[in-house]
């Protein structure tokens, strides 16, 4: 198991900006406005040799009442009770204010080593600032600048030493887990809802909309499943995101989808399926994800069982291609239906995973081709041969045809209809490719084709064109019996009516009769030699 590492300071000193470059990857959000980060994120990491779990936490407050701020600075109190060792982080231009003097005063509470760092000290300003750091009673500042790299070398020094008597305990890594994330507008419910499938105030909620920012991973364990669960920022209409911290959180929801294998859209009941909805369910399909609706906040509906049948009729009929995905009425602040949400999602996720037999394949395609054959397209009638599947998650299906080109689009969707219905498979992106079997894959730009030969220059002169004018000087060259013979057109071979097929054959040219100077019929080949005898005469 990983060494433990939370990152701690007051808000806009560089933490998040840290947390990234030892874990190699974008994966907080980062501004220059204070107070992006508000809920505590995990992930795994490396200085040197020695293996980090880092946490990521919020900037310190100093606020015990009910406002946002007092409850990230919970989620940051929380993030140093589970750490090994502490990283607190200072701005070396700003000095030590009085917020780090409140912070450090906290932490020697807390009885776990603490390694005092002094970011942004790559320029001359900072120089003051270190000095400083040496007040707050952790020992020498590490120098270090989190955006440019520099310090790292001292950093790792200083861990070593303050990792020296930490006991890390070797526990064997889990299978892989499911990804499931959690999507659906703001203040949908999302994190309410994570918090109260894991059984704990893991996630920051609120009233406020918009309160989570960054894509948040929790691992956790269901009837013997290993779960990912990554709750993710709340997405609006794509003409209403105008800042950019707002569109650095779509994107990274977005990522969360990608990277996910089952989709979980939370709606608010009283307005589900709106438009936005509609696109979140369209984008997951795009992405080949198994996907479950959710309908919150249901403890507040009066009418449940219609108000339920009219919810799933809505889905199938605007969104038809995900027809029979997995509804689920659950209400995350009572806990009321929350115990259906799990068994939906394993099994939309063996939907997802399932893999289907190629002789039972063709013979559904047998089936389907005579109940509905393909239509004809320009007089010519397409023709299936046979089917394979070739790939699972999401199920991806290959269809060999005659004029593949030429299919509609609707006889696919009938194709795919009926592959739903058959082999049972609602809810799942379903992806057909319709390949033409004709084509030979060893003709040129085939599949087995490979690069042309290079065949060398030409060894014989290219054909020489004689013109008319040249053509009637050489005629005029020759004797004056062929000459009269040439210009009167009297020279054309004309075939031998008594010889026989397979002499001709033999000879390798066909055979024609000329009359020689006194009369007598000679056999001359078409390169005009005269021939003397035949050489396979017959005996008499």
């Amino acid at each position: 198991m990983a060494l433990k590492v939370a990152i701690v300071g007051r808000p806009n000193v560089g933490k998040s900006t840290l947390f990234n470059r030892l874990v190699g990857k974008r994966l907080a959000l980062v501004d220059d406005r204070p107070g992006v980060t508000r809920d505590r994120r995990y992930a795994d990491g490396n200085i040197g040799d020695i293996d980090l779990t880092l946490i990521d936490t919020a900037g310190y407050e100093d606020v015990t009442d009910e406002s946002l701020e007092s409850r990230m600075r919970e989620q940051t109190e929380a993030a140093l009770e589970d750490a090994d060792l502490v990283l607190f982080m200072m701005d070396a231009r700003d000095g030590v204010t009085a917020l780090d003097r409140i912070f450090a005063e906290r932490l020697r509470h807390q009885h776990k080593p603490v390694i005092l760092l002094a970011n942004k000290s790559e320029s001359r300003e900072s120089g003051g600032g270190i000095g400083e750091a040496y007040g707050l009673g952790f020992g020498e500042p590490v120098a270090i600048s989190a955006e440019h790299g520099e310090g790292m070398a001292d950093l790792y020094a200083a861990v070593v030493t303050a990792s020296a008597d930490i006991f890390v305990e070797e526990i064997d890594e889990p299978d892989k887990p499911i990804r499931i994330a959690i999507i659906g507008r703001p203040n949908a419910g999302k994190s309410t809802l994570i918090n109260r499938l894991i059984g704990e105030d893991r996630m920051l909620t609120g009233p406020e909309a918009g309160i989570t920012r960054d894509s948040i991973s929790v691992d956790w364990e269901y009837e013997g499943h290993n779960i990912r669960l990554v709750d993710t920022a709340g997405m609006r209409r794509k003409a209403r995101v105008q800042e950019k911290l707002e569109k650095l959180s779509v994107a990274d929801t977005i990522r969360a989808i990608t990277f996910a294998e089952v989709v979980v859209l939370v709606m608010d009941k009283d307005d589900a399926f709106d438009t936005q909805d509609l696109q979140l369910a369209d984008l997951v399909e795009r992405e080949g994800r198994a996907l479950v609706y959710v309908a919150a906040k249901w403890d507040l509906e009066t009418e449940p069982q219609s108000r339920l049948a009219k919810l799933q009729q809505m889905a199938g009929d605007k969104l038809p291609q995900l027809k029979g995905s997995p509804f689920v009425a659950l209400s995350s602040h009572s806990g009321r239906g929350v115990e259906r949400l799990m068994p939906a999602v394993l099994q939309a996720h063996a939907t997802w995973s399932v893999k289907v037999k190629t002789k039972d394949l063709n013979t559904w395609l047998s089936m389907a081709t005579q109940r509905h054959p393909p239509p004809a397209v320009d007089g010519k009638r397409i023709k299936p041969k046979y089917m394979a599947q070739t790939k699972a998650r999401p199920p991806t299906f290959v269809l060999m045809a005659s004029r593949a080109e030429a299919m509609p689009e609707q006889y696919k969707r009938y194709l795919i209809n009926s592959l739903r219905e058959s082999f049972d498979l609602p809810g799942t992106p379903i992806r057909l490719i319709v390949k033409s079997g004709s084509e030979n894959p060893y003709a040129p730009g085939g599949a087995k084709s490979g690069p042309e030969r290079y065949k060398g220059d030409a060894k014989t002169a290219p054909r020489r064109v004689i013109k008319k004018a040249e053509r009637e000087d050489r005629l005029s060259n020759l004797p004056g019996k062929a000459l009269e013979q040439k210009k009167a057109g009297k020279g054309k071979s004309k075939p031998l009516s008594g010889l026989k097929s397979s002499a001709n054959k033999k000879a390798g040219s066909s055979v024609a009769v000329q009359k020689g100077a006194r009369g007598g019929a000679r056999q001359v080949s078409r390169s005009g030699r005269v021939r003397t005898g035949q050489k396979h005469a017959p005996k008499k």
